[in-house]
């Protein structure tokens, strides 16, 4: 379980000092707080063999035929930012946590929280331009509900949505299926959702322009299931990026990941605007990228396979699995490797 949850009134979470500096840690998700709290309340309350897999969604049989399942809620702020809007993006963050399962995306359910006097004419665009990807996708969106809240406790515009797919093979694709010696394959430069949602809140100016890399993910998947590669594990890089992802597979499967830091790529406007900032390429959100950990003679052909298509045409191998874990590691030019932890919270909070 990676997702945020809800309480019952009869299960309240204690009023105590520590329990909301927890909470205010985890504002934004993706850090270290937001596992502490997974694992503490979550966990403990719903267990499940679905849960404790720590998947993107959970895996369940439905009469005899592999479904995925997966949900999501979306609070971005701005609402509209180069590349994307809170429409499109609840549309593919949650198609893309289906694809991290293997499945192919189905059916979307769609939830609107709404602040009274919020104007119709923006939640117009919101609402087309999930329905434009939706159609990009190939999924649609079949079911829904709208809430209203009082003015000035919604923030505007909040979305979830919950999907699901159809797992058509027979891999079991999950941190506990990644051997020593597995290649790492990332899908294209990382940084430029974090950066370009954060830039547009902040009235900075990038020349040119740093635009998010929001897309669907599901066709380069299912690229490479078709193609025969043994997949063993998926991970889009959201919130936390590529170290929090690579932090999170290594403590599924008990191994040392080893990243060569040269072969991450980072664009030049990515990269100025982090030394700028100060924050670390590695741990900013992505909204179209991914890793693939596959076996290291079937690296070159998958490359070859995510390559041709759309959502991989930047794919690159970063590094590979190995004894010595859980962690995740970083090679420089100059030879030196450092530990990638995760974050204690957020750099960049309110992103997706």
């Amino acid at each position: 379980m990676k997702k945020d949850g809800g309480f019952s009134p009869q299960c309240p979470v204690p009023d105590s000092a520590a329990w909301r500096g927890e909470i205010q840690a985890a504002h934004g998700g993706g850090g270290r707080a937001m596992h502490r709290l997974i694992e503490k309340i979550f966990i403990p309350a719903f267990d499940n063999p679905h849960l404790r897999a720590g998947l993107d969604g959970a895996i369940v049989d439905a009469a005899g035929v592999r479904i995925a399942f997966s949900t999501d809620s979306y609070v971005v702020k701005p609402l509209f930012f180069p590349g994307g809007d809170i429409g499109s993006l609840a549309v593919n963050g949650t198609v893309n946590d289906l694809a991290m399962c293997g499945a192919r995306p189905l059916h979307l359910s769609a939830g609107f929280i709404l602040e009274e006097g919020f104007p119709l004419d923006v939640l117009e665009l919101a609402a087309q331009s999930m329905a434009r990807a939706a159609r990009a996708a190939k999924v649609g969106v079949v079911t829904g509900d709208t809430k209203v809240v009082e003015k000035g406790r919604g923030d505007g515009l909040y979305i979830n949505t919950a999907g699901i797919g159809i797992i058509e093979h027979d891999l079991e694709i999950s941190p506990g299926s990644v051997r020593p010696g597995d290649a790492v394959i990332l899908n294209g430069d990382i940084g430029r959702h974090g950066i370009a949602v954060m830039a547009m809140r902040e009235g900075l100016k990038f020349d040119p322009p740093i635009e998010s890399d929001c897309a669907p993910l599901a066709d380069a998947v299912s690229a490479l299931i078709r193609s025969g590669i043994r997949v063993r594990c998926l991970r889009d890089l959201t919130r936390g990026g590529l170290a929090t992802a690579l932090c999170e597979i290594a403590g599924g499967s008990g191994l040392e990941f080893r990243l060569e830091e040269s072969a991450i790529p980072v664009s030049d406007g990515v990269r100025g605007a982090c030394e700028i900032l100060g924050l670390d390429p590695l741990y900013v959100a992505n909204e179209g990228r991914f890793i693939a950990v596959v076996p290291a003679e079937e690296a070159e052909r998958a490359l070859l396979v995510l390559q041709a298509e759309s959502a991989g045409a930047g794919s690159a191998v970063i590094g590979t699995a190995g004894e010595g874990g859980p962690r995740v590691t970083v090679r420089n030019g100059m030879g030196t490797s450092r530990v990638a932890d995760m974050l204690s919270g957020e750099q960049l909070p309110r992103i997706c």
